[in-house]
């Protein structure tokens, strides 16, 4: 006796055991082509090139966040579950109140960190506003959660 059908649904062969559901396996090809698609072709291989730089950690996410806050370009509530302890009211006193759009946009030159202990990162960043440059200091911590937060933050020199 004969257990292969064809099944008419989806061009496939059906395979009955015994006394179990009909199995079915698609028609084409092991490797996903069709009778008629035109052949892959190779890979070529990639450029030599400088290696990929690492991922930038939570320190970098924070200072491009604060920096967009302390420059105006964001409102003081969009960090408001990214902060902690007195870091949001830190915030609102350096945001200012009236923004100046038509000055020059700030942009974060360079980041650093160190890290006194696990689940601490107390990190700096450089802000250039044309030839002016400007220093922020923020420490950030992770909670139960394995969320950064920023606890506290300070900027001197010339406000961006």
């Amino acid at each position: 006796m004969d257990t292969t059908t064809r099944s008419t649904i989806g061009g496939g062969a059906a395979r009955r055991g015994p006394g179990g559901p009909a199995r079915t396996r698609p028609a084409g090809r092991r490797d996903g082509r069709r009778p008629g698609d035109a052949p892959r072709p190779a890979q070529a291989p990639r450029p030599a090139g400088p290696p990929r730089a690492a991922p930038a950690g939570p320190h970098h996410w924070f200072a491009e966040r604060l920096l967009a806050v302390v420059s105006g370009r964001r409102p003081v509530h969009s960090l408001l579950g990214h902060t902690v302890g007195p870091a949001y009211q830190q915030l609102v006193t350096l945001a200012p109140a009236d923004p100046l759009r038509d000055r020059l946009s700030p942009v974060v030159r360079q980041c650093g960190r160190f890290i006194p202990g696990p689940g601490v990162i107390e990190a700096f960043a450089r802000i250039a506003t044309g030839e002016r440059v400007t220093a922020m200091a923020f420490r950030l911590e992770q909670g139960q959660d394995l969320r950064w937060r920023c606890a506290a933050v300070e900027i001197r020199g010339p406000r961006p």
